[in-house]
This record gives C-alpha cells, structure tokens and sequence, in this order.
C-alpha cells in the first residue's frame, strides 16, 4: 500500500476528531447558560434578602427606641398624697374663680375707691358729680360761649371742684393722631384746664356712638364720684339747679336719670336718625325707654359697670340707644325727671337748648 493510499486512508479520522471535539464544546456552553442565569437570579435574590433584613433592622431600632421613650413618658402611678395635692389645686383654682367673680361685682357696685384718682376732694370724699359736655374740632366758639355763661373758668372752675364738681369738655382724638386739630385742642387744654381728652377714642361722626362708652370709663377711672352725666353742646344748663337736683339723689345706687322716652326705629337708609340695625327693635319697629341723648345722669355703680364691660358692650347708631340698651340688662332705676327734659315748658327745668 503506498503512501498517498496511507494519507486518504487517515484524513477522515482527523476529522471525525474535530467534529467530535466540537460537539462537546457546543454541548458545554448549551450546559452552562442555564447555570449563568441561576447565579444571576441567586444574587438577585441574595440582595433582596440582604435588603429587607438591613430593613427589619432599622425598623426594630426605631420601635426599640420609640418604646423606649413611651416607657420614659409613662405617667407614674399616683399616691395618696399627690392625689391630695392635685384636688388642692383644683380647689383653690375654683377659690380664685370665685374670688375674681366678687371682685367684679364690687368694682361694678362701686366699692372699690383705691384704684381711683380722688381729684378735686382733698379730703378724700366722694365728689358729687362729673359732668361730661361733649365737644368737637369745630365747636371752639360754642365753648367760649359755654365758659361766658353757665360754666365758670379759671379759678371759678376750681372753687366748683372743691364743691365736689367737675366739668369738662369730652373729645377723642383726630383720625390723623397728632395733625393742627389734636396740637389746638391740646393748646387750648393747657390755657383752660377743662378737657377730658379720650386718647383711644377718634372723634368722628361715624364713631359718635361709641364715645359714651369711652366717656363713663374715663370719668371713672379718674373721678370717685356719685354721678356722671352726659351733656350735648347744643344745649344751656342752670348749673345750681342740677346741683341741687343731684344733691337729692346723693346715695342713691344704680340710678339712671333723663327724659325718658321711646320713639319710631327709622328704618329708611338717608333719613335723619337712621338705625342701620333697625331689624333688631321687632316688628313695630319702636325704640324701648331710655334718656334722651341731651343730659342723662348714671350713678357711679352703673358707670362702672360701662367702664368694666366696655370691650363687649354694643353700640347702636346713637347713644342714648346705646347707654339705654346697656341699662336694659341691670337691676336700674329708671328715673322720669321732667326737669332734664330740655324742650318742656317747666319753669323749674335745669335745661334748655342753647
């Protein structure tokens, strides 16, 4: 057999070698791939485990800790005495709510006198009266005219205060605080001494009902007296015969005397004395008694109750509706006297328009 037949011979041996050899090769990596994705999803599943057990740990230190801090915040168990000293303190609360309660009534009743400056009495008696004639920016010549009849000034106004009476003229403050009407108004005080000038009270028309409330609180804080009165400026008194009306009535508490009147609720917006709340007043529409707006004269319990309550008390279009609507809810003495009706025919009236 020669060599070429040897060759032929061997050739399909060497490559039935390789063949052979490339199965197994094709038959390993078929092998291997599912191997490849089970290590894959084995780590997938490794750190998701890993994760939650990091989880479950920072959530077991945070009820660890929260626990903790419940247990630290964990009311004690009470003893005897720490129940006495509990039902001790609620029983002198309630002796300070009480206590509270007798003193407002005292300061509405009037016993109160140490807090109140006793101006005009040397000798520490109670004054008889406060008389509160209301003014404004533009009334200066009705004022002089006032101190030219009826009301004295100068030293004449300071024997009238040793008598036990004060006068003044009531005014609030310009809605622009500090321009030339408040700088005259307090040029004016400083010649004459006869204002009581109300610093939270803006004197203008549309707060005109509100400034009685400010009126009787000031009066009293400043004045122990036995009644303050409310006077218009339209209007001329006889200074001795209200004295000796108010002199008549000394010691008399919870007084509320005036003209007393009723009258139509005007319900019609533009028309004079229009009553913005008219639907308040029922359906005859008609005001309840009180004191015309002109003079009206309060006891010092009742002003005092103004001066207590003034932050709640409700104003109404004018004031005299205002002061009778607060007198409505006290046990006041409503006192008819004809001599404070200002347009009566009476010969003996302390009164008359001016």
């Amino acid at each position: 057999m020669d060599n070429g037949s040897l060759y032929r011979e061997g050739l399909p041996t060497a490559t039935s070698s390789r063949a052979e050899r490339r199965g197994r090769s094709s038959k390993s990596l078929q092998t291997s791939k599912p191997s490849i994705i089970m290590a894959f999803f084995s780590c997938i599943a490794w750190l998701y485990i890993a994760g939650r057990l990091w989880q479950d740990a920072e959530t077991r230190n945070l009820l660890t800790s929260l626990l903790k801090k419940n247990a630290d915040q964990r009311p004690k168990v009470l003893t005897v005495e720490d129940k006495l000293i509990v039902f001790g303190c609620k029983d002198l609360e309630r002796k300070i709510v009480e206590a509270e309660m007798e003193i407002t009534l005292a300061k509405s009743q009037g016993h109160l006198k140490g807090e109140l400056q006793q101006s005009g009495s040397s000798s520490g008696k109670r004054l008889l009266a406060v008389i509160g004639v209301y003014t404004g920016f533009g009334s200066r010549l009705k004022r002089n005219m006032f101190r030219g009849s009826w009301m004295p000034k100068g030293d004449a106004l300071r024997k009238l205060e040793e008598r036990g009476v004060i006068i003044r003229f009531v005014i609030g403050r310009s809605p622009n605080r500090g321009d030339s009407l408040d700088h005259n108004i307090d040029k004016e005080n400083r010649l004459t001494k006869d204002f009581l000038i109300l610093e939270s009270h803006e004197e203008a028309q549309e707060e005109l009902p509100k400034k009685a409330k400010y009126f009787f609180s000031a009066a009293v804080q400043n004045w122990d007296a036995e009644f303050y009165i409310k006077v218009d400026d339209n209007i001329d008194l006889d200074l001795d015969g209200l004295i000796e009306l108010l002199e008549s009535r000394r010691g008399q508490d919870s007084a509320y005397v005036g003209c007393m009147k009723s009258g139509e609720v005007i319900t019609e917006e533009g028309k004079q004395w229009y009553e913005p709340e008219w639907w308040k007043f029922g359906d005859e529409k008609s005001y309840f008694r009180h004191a015309a707006a002109s003079l009206f004269v309060l006891s010092k319990n009742l002003a005092q109750y103004i001066n207590i309550n003034s932050l709640s008390l409700k104003s109404y279009a004018h004031d005299d509706i205002s002061v009778g609507s607060w007198m409505m809810g006290l046990q006041a003495t409503y006192i008819d006297d004809s001599r404070l009706c200002c347009t009566n025919s009476r010969q003996d009236k302390v009164c008359s328009p001016a």
